[in-house]
């Protein structure tokens, strides 16, 4: 049957692009180039300087405190913006906030570093880190709390991103997230949510990063090659009327986080070396969370990347020496070399999906009782052909494809019973925009339906 498959492929009249799909875009090996791992520990050790980022701790201090974090946090943005012809517009979105694990009534505040698409200002690729931290007592805002990896590795990586990104211009927004009161219940993650459904953004991805610093494990194991991506099954704004659609017709495992994570795991294929996605189909770690949790319930695609191997001796912890053993989330323990690598990743995934066309809208598949399937969408202006996917019901990734112009295909000889599809769509230049499965399960557009 695959040779089949792919002689069906090889009879297909490929659309005249400027360049063909695939990891051969010189911009994305450039942007990967341009992250630098001194930088970061540069980064991160001016964070650690500040002696605790808890969210409820000093806010007026220059030196110490979640305060001080923060405006250095926008300085660094505002140096970047004066970098790059002044691109960038700098927010700070906050909300007045209570939680179990804070004293009283908090502001929680985001420092995001915006760049405006040029063609497409709408659609937003977001990044984000949280640049709070803890002890191993969640409400103690006093005693030092470094977050060298939870999570100063992943808004170094932000930072970072900011400086490699800002000196292109892209069709798409991108948005720059470093959140706050991500340790006291994921105050952050909500902050940047609603205010990205108050702007009415159309939030094509946010890649989380938190805990992304990290090669050692506990039992001394190193893993500097791999890296995770957590990426929920099913949508958590999937209505009963559209579970009992997918629970009968599949996508399960097609939620549009899902084939964000598979758009990353090519990403990694095509334009790094010894970095390797492990795709896991989970929204987070087991009875764990991170911000992107937040922005999944606003309905807004979202992955976590984190680190391979997790050290529990590093994070939520009082730092101390105890039995012979380290404990506490101290510089030491972030690989640098590593956490570029990670940032890289990121770095290219945005630039990527902020060139590559809006996700497509309106797919959909027919061909109940018949050998062929067809696969459907709605034209849009800034996508020059298609590309329809297919693969085994139970393979983890897509297997089999064509290129299309354009709203349909007929897939001759392909039986729709046997398969899962989607369709990505590709700009004049070859940059392509992750699968989007049929129907509600699939969509990109918040809530499963089509945004008019």
């Amino acid at each position: 049957m695959r040779i089949s498959m792919l002689a069906l492929v090889a009879l297909i009249a490929t659309p005249t692009l400027a360049q063909s799909p695939g990891g051969n875009h010189s911009i994305l090996k450039d942007i990967a180039a341009e992250v630098s791992s001194v930088r970061q520990k540069a980064a991160l050790e001016k964070l650690v300087g500040f002696g605790t980022r808890h969210t409820g701790s000093e806010i007026k201090s220059e030196k110490r405190g979640i305060g001080a974090a923060r405006r250095w946090i926008a300085s660094e943005f505002s140096s970047i913006s004066k970098e790059c012809d002044g691109r960038l517009q700098i927010e700070t979105p906050s909300q007045i906030m209570t939680a179990e694990r804070l004293a009283g009534p908090t502001e929680v505040v985001n420092v995001l570093a915006i760049l405006p698409g040029t063609t497409d200002p709408g659609r937003v690729i977001v990044i984000s880190g949280h640049y709070d931290s803890r002890v191993t007592d969640a409400k103690n805002f006093t005693s030092d709390a470094p977050g060298a990896n939870d999570d100063g590795s992943g808004t170094v990586a932000v930072i970072e991103a900011t400086r490699a990104l800002c000196k292109h211009q892209f069709p798409a927004t991108l948005v720059f997230a470093a959140l706050a009161g991500e340790e006291q219940g994921l105050l952050g993650g909500k902050v940047l949510a609603d205010y990205a459904l108050a702007k009415g953004w159309f939030v094509e991805a946010n890649l989380n990063n938190d805990i992304i610093g990290n090669t050692e494990g506990i039992g001394g194991a190193r893993d500097n090659t791999h890296v995770r991506v957590f990426s929920e099954g099913t949508r958590s704004t999937e209505t009963p009327d559209q579970a009992n659609t997918r629970r009968y017709n599949g996508g399960e495992v097609d939620s549009p986080s899902r084939n964000l994570a598979r758009f990353m795991d090519r990403i990694a294929d095509d334009y790094l070396t010894n970095l390797d996605v492990v795709m896991v189909y989970r929204t987070d770690r087991f009875k764990r969370g991170g911000d992107q949790v937040e922005m999944l319930k606003a309905g807004f695609p979202a992955v976590r990347v984190t680190e391979a191997v997790e050290n529990y001796n590093r994070q939520h912890q009082d730092v101390r020496i105890e039995n012979g053993v380290r404990y506490g989330d101290v510089i030491e323990g972030v690989d640098f070399a590593y956490l570029a690598q990670v940032t890289r990743l990121n770095t290219v995934t945005m630039a990527a999906l902020a060139l590559a066309p809006r996700t497509p809208v309106g797919v959909d598949i027919a061909g109940a009782v018949s050998a062929d399937t067809t696969v459907s969408w709605t034209p849009a202006s800034d996508a020059a052909a298609y590309r329809v996917w297919w693969r085994r019901t139970t393979d983890p990734v897509w297997t089999f494809s064509r290129i299309a112009t354009g709203g349909a295909l007929k897939l001759t000889g392909v039986n729709i019973d046997d398969w899962f599809f989607g369709v990505s769509a590709i700009s004049q230049d070859g940059f392509e925009s992750p699968v989007v499965f049929p129907g509600p399960a699939g969509t990109f557009e918040r809530g499963g339906v089509t945004v008019k």
